[in-house]
């Protein structure tokens, strides 16, 4: 477990650092199938924005670039929906030029969004990832706790450590994006304090 700022890092099936909360996000929604040469983890970020803020800028399958700052372009294929794929440009200083994508799930209603790499110039193999958004009160005003988890094949001549260290860095700058750009747009939106709701 890896606990720095507001993140909760926990690699593989054991959620020892999470409070319940979270825990039962993780166990309800967080499942993967983690096989021997595959590494896991789920990253925990809090948001001071409310749930309809951060939800659009997740639930945009089609323009990830709205808060993943290695993505320069995205372009989806045929009608957003289960199943779409898309076919994302990453900005150079990353060892990678291209990822295509597939959208696994996204449920309005419980905040879920789930995704699995399906090819790509990168070393990510059989990656998928699950994120899902949750209504909760931070300094007295609505706000947003999100958790993010993956699994990925460990590359040869990578062990697991080295595997989950560099996805986990890659989440957390897209993650704390996430949040920057959503409490930017609460800003603007102005919501009030949940006493005064």
């Amino acid at each position: 477990m890896m606990v720095t700022n507001d993140y909760i890092t926990v690699n593989g099936s054991g959620s020892g650092g999470f409070g319940k909360t979270e825990e039962d996000y993780i166990k309800r929604h967080h499942k993967h199938d983690v096989h021997d040469h595959q590494c896991s983890s789920s990253l925990v970020k809090h948001i001071k924005a409310p749930v309809h803020l951060v939800w659009s800028l997740v639930r945009r399958f089609d323009q990830p670039q709205k808060y993943k700052p290695f993505v320069s372009r995205c372009i989806v294929q045929g009608d957003l929906q289960i199943g779409s794929v898309r076919e994302v440009n990453v900005k150079s200083g990353l060892p990678a030029t291209t990822s295509t994508e597939r959208l696994e799930l996204l449920d309005d209603e419980e905040h879920i969004f789930g995704m699995r790499i399906v090819g790509g110039d990168h070393r990510l193999k059989n990656y998928s990832s699950i994120v899902t958004v949750h209504p909760e009160v931070i300094d007295g005003r609505p706000g947003t706790l999100v958790i993010e988890s993956f699994v990925v094949d460990v590359p040869d001549g990578n062990t697991k450590d080295e595997t989950c260290y560099f996805v986990e860095a890659l989440i957390k700058c897209n993650l704390k994006s996430l949040a920057d750009v959503s409490e930017h747009l609460a800003v603007q939106d102005r919501t009030e304090p949940i006493d005064r709701i």
